[in-house]
């Protein structure tokens, strides 16, 4: 079992950066796919980006594409979400998750940290 810890969330403005990290426990990281995923008050946790065990291939969400890019770096056990052009709607704790399985199986992703709350607001 992996356990995770997020950091680097904060209040950032219309249009600003943040980059989010997970730091990864258990010697069987590169066996994991990694995803990022998110929850806003009042709604369901929903899946923002995967990345598969090697780093080769990622998947994103309609909404995020093209503005978050996730990576991850497998001797530091870490991973991370750069979001660029953030949006009031993106506003939600971010959460790290891992799944044994495929990187595009969203629903499989579980080990949760106790995520990183990102506030885009003016």
């Amino acid at each position: 079992q992996v356990q995770l810890v997020e950091s680097g969330g904060g209040l950032v403005q219309p249009g600003g950066s943040l980059r989010l990290s997970c730091a990864a426990s258990g010697r069987t990281f590169s066996s994991y796919a990694m995803g990022w995923f998110r929850q806003a008050p009042g709604k369901e946790r929903e899946f923002v980006a995967t990345i598969n065990w090697s780093g080769g291939r990622t998947y994103y969400a309609d909404s995020v594409k093209g503005r978050f890019t996730i990576s991850r770096d497998n001797a530091q056990n870490m991973v991370w979400l750069q979001m660029n052009s953030l949006k009031p709607e993106d506003t939600a704790i971010y959460y790290c998750g891992a799944n044994l399985g495929a990187y595009y199986y969203t629903a499989d992703f579980g080990s949760w940290g106790q995520g990183t709350q990102v506030t885009v607001s003016s």
